[in-house]
C-alpha cells in the first residue's frame, strides 16, 4: 500500500504545474524583481545573503532586508493563470536571524493590474500570506483574501515561528473551498473558507418579526420573598480602635479634639441580600427564532482567482535582517511538501548546527576575556601591594 501511495505522489509531482519559482540562486534576481518607486515612502534595499549561519553557502542564499526602520516594496510578474478547478499552493521560506522585534515576513499575490514601480501598502492584492511579528503581543500568520474588493482576515489565530532559523510557510487553497496552512510541513490550521472568513453573509438571521414575550421569565433563581434581614445585621464597617489611647502630650488647643483611629469592625457583615431560591416561573433562556437570510447566496467558487499574475514583498521592518527564499506557486501540494522534506529540513538542521558552534565559540571567548580581566585585576592588585610595601619601607628607613 505504501509503495502505491509513494508512486501516486511521484506521478502527482511529475504532472504538477509550477507557475512561479524563485530561489535567488544568483544575482540575476535583480533583473526580474522590481523595486517600488511610490512617493512618500523611504524604501529599503534587499541584498543576496545566506546570513550568519546556514547549511549550504550557495543554496541557502536568499534576499535579505538590509536597512533598519524601512519600508520594503519589491515585486515580480509572471505568466498569468487561474486556479479554477485546481489547488493553489503559495510557499516560501522566512529566516528572522536578527531576532526580529517588529516587522512583516509575508508575501502578497496580485493580478495583472499591478504596476510594480507603484506598489505600496494600499495597492489591491488577491491574497496576503505569512508571518507578522511586533512585540510580544503580535506573533501571527496572516491569511487575508480579497473578495469583491474587500480584504478579509482569517477568524482564527495562527501563531508563527519567532526564532532565528529558516521556516517554511505553505498556503493551500483547494477547489472544494477548503484550505490548509502549513508551517514546516506540519498543518497549523485548516478548515472551510466560508466558515473561517466573512466571504458571505450568514445563512441564517434572527427573525425580525419575533421578539421575546413580555411574560417570559428567564431568571433561573430569584430572591426568597420570605427571607428577612436579621435585626442585628446592620453594623458599621469601621469603628474607633478601643485599644487606642490619647497621647500624653496631646494638646487639644494646638492639635484639636483627639479622636481614636478607625479600624475594621469585626462585627460588620456587609450589605444584606436575601438568599436565592429556584424560580418557579423559570422558562429557560429565550432563543430568538431564525430564518433564512434573504441576502445570502452560496458561492461554490470562493477559492477561485481568475487571474494570478504577480507576487511581492510589501513590508515594514524596525530591525532588518530577514531572509526570504524558495518562493513557489504551484497547483500541486505534494511538490511543495517534497521541497520541505528534501531541502528545508536539511537547511534548518545545518543552521542549528552552525549556530550552536558559533554560540559555543562566543561562550569560550567570553570566558577567556573574563579570565584575562580577572588576571589583569589580580596583577594590578599585586603591583599596588608591592608599591605600598616599598613606600612603607622607604618611610621606615627615613625614620
Amino acid at each position: 500500500m505504501r509503495s502505491i501511495v509513494a508512486f501516486l505522489a511521484v506521478v502527482a509531482v511529475a504532472l504538477a504545474e509550477v507557475h512561479f519559482e524563485e530561489k535567488f540562486s544568483d544575482d540575476s534576481w535583480e533583473k526580474n524583481w522590481v523595486y517600488s518607486e511610490h512617493p512618500g515612502k523611504e524604501f529599503g534595499k534587499f541584498v543576496r545573503s545566506h546570513g550568519k549561519f546556514y547549511n549550504d553557502a550557495e543554496n541557502d542564499k536568499g534576499i535579505q532586508t538590509s536597512q533598519d526602520a524601512r519600508f520594503y516594496a519589491l515585486s515580480t510578474k509572471f505568466e498569468p493563470f487561474t486556479n479554477k478547478d485546481k489547488p493553489l499552493v503559495v510557499q516560501f521560506t522566512v529566516k528572522h536571524e536578527q531576532d526580529i522585534d517588529c516587522g512583516g515576513g509575508y508575501v502578497k499575490v496580485f493580478d495583472c493590474s499591478l504596476e510594480p514601480k507603484e506598489m505600496h501598502g494600499e495597492t489591491p492584492y488577491l491574497l496576503m500570506f505569512g508571518p507578522d511579528i511586533c512585540g510580544p503581543g503580535t506573533k501571527k500568520v496572516h491569511v487575508i483574501f480579497n473578495y469583491k474588493g474587500k480584504n478579509l482576515l482569517i477568524k482564527k489565530d495562527i501563531r508563527c515561528k519567532d526564532d532565528v532559523f529558516t521556516h517554511l510557510y505553505t498556503l493551500i487553497v483547494n477547489p472544494d473551498n477548503t484550505y490548509q496552512v502549513l508551517i514546516d510541513n506540519e498543518v497549523a490550521e485548516s478548515g472551510d473558507l466560508e466558515a473561517d472568513w466573512d466571504f458571505l453573509p450568514p445563512k441564517k438571521i434572527k427573525d425580525p418579526s419575533q421578539t421575546k414575550p413580555e411574560d417570559w421569565d428567564d431568571r433561573a433563581t430569584i430572591p426568597d420573598p420570605e427571607d428577612k434581614k436579621p435585626e442585628d445585621w446592620d453594623k458599621p464597617e469601621h469603628i474607633p480602635d478601643p485599644e487606642a489611647a490619647k497621647p500624653e502630650d496631646w494638646d487639644e488647643e494646638m492639635d484639636g479634639e483627639w479622636e481614636a483611629p478607625m479600624i475594621d469592625n469585626p462585627e460588620y457583615k456587609g450589605e444584606w441580600k436575601p438568599k436565592q431560591i429556584d424560580n418557579p416561573n423559570y422558562k429557560g433562556p429565550w432563543i430568538h427564532p431564525e430564518i433564512d437570510n434573504p441576502e445570502y447566496t452560496a458561492d461554490p467558487e470562493l477559492y477561485k482567482k481568475d487571474e494570478i499574475c504577480a507576487i511581492g514583498f510589501d513590508l515594514w521592518q524596525v530591525k532588518s535582517g530577514t531572509i526570504f527564499d524558495n518562493v513557489l506557486i504551484t497547483d500541486e501540494p505534494e511538490l511543495a511538501k517534497k521541497f520541505g522534506d528534501d531541502v528545508w529540513k536539511q537547511t534548518i538542521e545545518g543552521e542549528k548546527k552552525m549556530k550552536e558552534a558559533q554560540d559555543e565559540e562566543k561562550r569560550k571567548e567570553a570566558e577567556k576575556e573574563a579570565a584575562e580581566k580577572e588576571e589583569a585585576a589580580e596583577d594590578e592588585d599585586e603591583d599596588e601591594e608591592e608599591d605600598n610595601t616599598v613606600e612603607e619601607k622607604e618611610e621606615h628607613d627615613e625614620l
